[in-house]
């Protein structure tokens, strides 16, 4: 994964990619940050509870 840090508007964002030629990365700022790691707990759960079948 890859991790970069953008601009929009004048405010910070995080772009987190799956590759360098990843199309669209997943953009956020600091509100949906402070959003996610409210609820860390609760999408790692998620995550736990929906893992895709291989």
């Amino acid at each position: 994964m890859v991790y970069e840090e953008d601009e929009f508007k004048g405010n910070k964002l995080v772009v987190l990619k799956r590759d360098e030629e990843d199309k669209y990365p997943f953009r956020f700022g600091y509100g949906k940050a402070l959003l996610i790691l409210e609820h860390i707990d609760d999408i790692k759960k998620f995550v736990k509870e929906n893992k895709p079948l291989e």
